[in-house]
């Protein structure tokens, strides 16, 4: 490959890897304005975060997660 080519190749990369971070903040904001937009309804927002997280863990993870804190709450008279 000549230096050429791998400079455009190179060249290439970093401008879609800029667009991808352009695209992605774009997607924060997005994210952002759903939670205002919650928060401004009543809704905590916090726990939202939270039932996000547990709804991308998987059941057995999930369970393992909650059975877990459930034991660290016992302990420390939480429970």
């Amino acid at each position: 490959m000549s230096d050429t080519v791998a400079a455009e190749q190179l060249r290439l990369f970093i401008e879609r890897i800029e667009r991808l971070e352009e695209e992605k903040k774009g997607m924060a904001d997005d994210v952002r304005d759903v939670y205002n937009e919650a928060k401004s309804q009543g809704y905590d927002t916090k726990t939202m975060r939270a039932i996000i997280r547990l709804r991308k863990m998987e059941k057995h993870a999930r369970d393992e997660a909650e059975a877990l804190l459930d034991t660290y709450k016992a302990a420390l008279g939480l429970g």
